[in-house]
Parts: structure tokens; C-alpha cells; sequence
């Protein structure tokens, strides 16, 4: 009698679309739900204790209530209309790292509008290659329909 070994992929993943633990675990079984449920009563009078440290002279009081009372700042950049002179796009990518040099234009904003160039470059490398070939598509089209 000859035994026939079946091999099995076994690769330890669960079938698309189903979990190991349908059920899952249940809410409100964590640790971190658990703590807040015991200290939420007690927001009010924490938040009064860490105001009056930080009024003390706390620096980690204060600087943990401004970091979660008050959102950091972060820089914006404010549209201002700009006129690129050049007539081909190598005349005005030029035109930019002038601008970038002299101070009038930020180097991030600089940067933002030469890899638009360049993007535009390549659209317009691309429109001219489809031209290219629409025409010499029809011209090879005109001549092999000819005897």
C-alpha cells in the first residue's frame, strides 16, 4: 500500500476577506480605557492643579498645557502673482533662479515653479511627439494607399 503525502500551503495568512478573530476583542477591554474612565471624573480638577503649577513657575505644566491647548504654528506660503519673463521655458526657468538669487522669490517657492517648468517641459516634449506622429502616421497612411 503506497501512501500518498498531500502537500499543503500553509503560509500562516488567513483567506481574504476573513479574520483570525471574528469576534474580536471586545470595547472598552483595554488597559488605556479603563484609565480614562477612572480619571475622567477628575479632568477638571487636574487641568485647575496644572494652570496653578504653571502660574508657579512650571515649565513642564505650562509647556504641556500650551502644547495641547494651543496648536503649533506652522509656516504658510501666501499666493502673490508673479510674472516669469522669458519666451521659451529655459528663459524662464533662468528667470527663476535669478529671482531665487536676488532675493525677490523664496527658494521652496523657486523650487516649486522649476519642477512645474520642467513638468511642463515634458508635456509639451510629449504633445510634440504625438504631432510628430500623427503626421507621418497620415503621410504613411497617403503614400501605401498609393500604387
Amino acid at each position: 500500500m503506497t501512501k500518498t503525502k498531500t502537500k499543503t500551503k500553509n503560509t500562516g495568512q488567513f483567506k481574504a476577506g476573513e479574520s483570525g478573530n471574528p469576534a474580536g476583542r471586545p470595547k472598552g477591554s483595554s488597559g488605556i480605557s479603563k484609565l480614562r474612565a477612572g480619571i475622567s471624573e477628575h479632568v477638571p480638577d487636574i487641568i485647575a492643579k496644572m494652570v496653578e503649577k504653571a502660574k508657579e513657575g512650571d515649565s513642564t505644566a505650562a509647556r504641556l498645557l500650551l502644547e495641547r491647548a494651543i496648536p503649533a504654528l506652522r509656516p504658510t506660503d501666501h499666493p502673490e502673482p508673479l510674472s516669469i519673463p522669458g519666451a521659451t521655458l529655459t528663459e524662464q526657468g533662468n528667470a527663476v533662479i535669478a529671482a531665487i538669487a536676488s532675493g525677490e522669490l523664496a527658494p521652496v517657492q523657486g523650487g516649486v515653479l522649476l519642477a512645474a517648468l520642467a513638468n511642463l517641459a515634458k508635456l509639451t516634449e510629449a504633445d510634440d511627439l504625438e504631432k510628430r506622429i500623427a503626421a507621418l502616421e497620415a503621410r504613411n497612411g497617403k503614400e501605401a494607399g498609393k500604387p
